[in-house]
């Protein structure tokens, strides 16, 4: 079906079917109270940018699902690549070696920067990260992890209460060996310093920190090069170049997490690429496979890889390197050779360009932060003070509002608190990208309309 017919359609409603509402009273949905979703939209389909719902509505996917359908929806190489395998066979026993297995861990040694060279595979970007994280206290015999406030890391109960997002709150025990500190936030900087006069005074604040908490206690320090559902925020010139430099002073492990922001999302390979560094441990999920099958890796660098030729490396996973899942990732890489992380660079500025022009057109947008197809809008009731729209971990009826008026005009996008984080599919044209913005601007001028009264 052509996008064209697609997107020829009635305003959706915002009313799941009955199937639908039936089916929630036996499935746990994430993050929310299970009794406010009664009209939870369902997904019965989608080609390209677009997804539609059991009733045929269709939306412009603007956040590409959950930040990982980088390819889009319907994309032919991936579901072949996974049919042909599971022709071959589906499961392999994860101390076995498969051809797809090591072609892929050869591939992703090619993209990756630097001296990464060795991938341990498992489901998603949660276990990665918690991977990663053993690794690091394995490596270095020391047990503390650091992790900037407003970042998120995954939700296992390690990566959940090491992570600096508030969704950890309410499970936080106060885990031994998490330390949070404050990162380069430069639009509400926590030090009142502006930037780059502040010469980086917050990688300053962070090294103060590691010496008061000894250097020698520290495993690892794990950042997200974009920080993303947290704030939407990258990181400025130079930080990760200090932070790199710290990590090296300390005998530190520097873990970049491009869960979310790797994959071309950023207009680079990775979201570390913007600047000449190499993360000791990099993990990543969501866009290797483009979401099509779960899977997530750690990639250590040789030193790492190494260390462990001759120690136990006491972690296993029942899918590691799973047949379906290598096959998705080797034909995603493919298609981000073939093309499609140019395109999302093409397309990412005018992205930029044209969200800019939206904060000039309305007042209740405070600072736009794009790198890539990766955007975050944040809201404020007055562009000179900065007050927030919505106050930080909080969600009022204007949260939900907002997203109910995105539905209406067919618009996908992610907001929480007074962030609005999108992230369309690297695949979108100019066309399709400036009529998603067309809608959000429709968007911002009903939400004027309301905050004005």
């Amino acid at each position: 079906m052509a996008v064209k017919t697609l997107l020829a359609s009635i305003p959706p409603s915002l009313h799941s079917s009955p199937a639908m509402s039936s089916a929630r009273a036996h499935n746990f949905l994430p993050w929310t109270v299970q009794n406010t979703q009664d009209n939870v939209v369902d997904i019965a389909g989608g080609e390209g940018i677009v997804f539609w719902n059991s009733k045929g509505e269709k939306y412009l996917d603007f956040v590409s699902q959950i930040f990982n359908v980088n390819l889009g929806h319907g994309n032919r190489r991936i579901i072949e690549a996974i049919k042909e395998q599971a022709d071959r066979f589906s499961v392999a026993n994860p101390s076995f070696m498969h051809a797809g297995r090591a072609l892929l861990g050869e591939r992703l040694k090619d993209v990756t920067p630097g001296n990464l060279s060795k991938s341990f595979f498992t489901n998603s970007g949660s276990e990665a990260n918690e991977i990663a994280f053993e690794i690091a206290r394995l490596y270095t015999g020391r047990q503390k992890i650091f992790a900037k406030y407003r970042s998120y890391h995954g939700t296992t109960l390690s990566t959940l209460t090491t992570c600096g997002d508030p969704r950890r709150i309410t499970l936080d025990r106060g885990q031994s060996g998490s330390v949070r500190f404050f990162g380069p936030y430069c639009y509400r900087c926590d030090f009142k310093l502006k930037f780059p006069s502040c010469e980086l005074h917050c990688a300053s604040a962070l090294e103060q920190q590691i010496i008061m908490e000894g250097p020698e206690t520290i495993a690892a320090i794990v950042l997200e090069p974009f920080t993303a559902a947290a704030a939407g925020y990258p990181a400025p010139p130079g930080y990760l170049k200090k932070v790199r430099e710290i990590c090296d002073k300390y005998g530190i492990v520097m873990i970049a997490d491009e869960v979310i922001c790797g994959f071309g999302r950023t207009g680079e390979w990775f979201a570390i690429n913007h600047e000449p560094v190499v993360p000791d441990i990099l993990t990543v999920a969501k866009g290797i496979t483009s979401g099509y099958v779960p899977m997530g890796a750690a990639i250590v660098n040789e030193t790492i890889a190494e260390h462990f030729e001759d120690k136990l490396l006491p972690i296993g996973c029942t899918y590691t390197g799973h047949p379906l899942a290598c096959a998705a990732a080797l034909a995603c890489l493919d298609e981000y050779e073939a093309g499609a992380i140019e395109n999302g660079r093409k397309m990412g500025d005018i992205f930029s360009t044209e969200l800019n022009a939206m904060k000039e057109r309305h007042s209740c947008i405070g600072d736009v932060r794009c790198q890539g197809l990766f955007a975050c809008l944040e809201l404020v009731k007055d562009q000179q003070t900065r007050e927030r729209l919505v106050e930080f971990n909080t969600s009022p009826p204007l949260v939900n509002d907002f997203k109910v008026e995105c539905f209406r005009r067919g618009l996908y996008v992610y907001m929480r608190w007074n962030l609005v984080l999108m992230a369309p599919p690297l695949i979108i044209n100019e066309a399709e990208l400036r009529d998603g913005l067309s809608r959000l601007d429709e968007v911002f001028d009903w939400l004027e309309r309301k905050v004005r009264g």
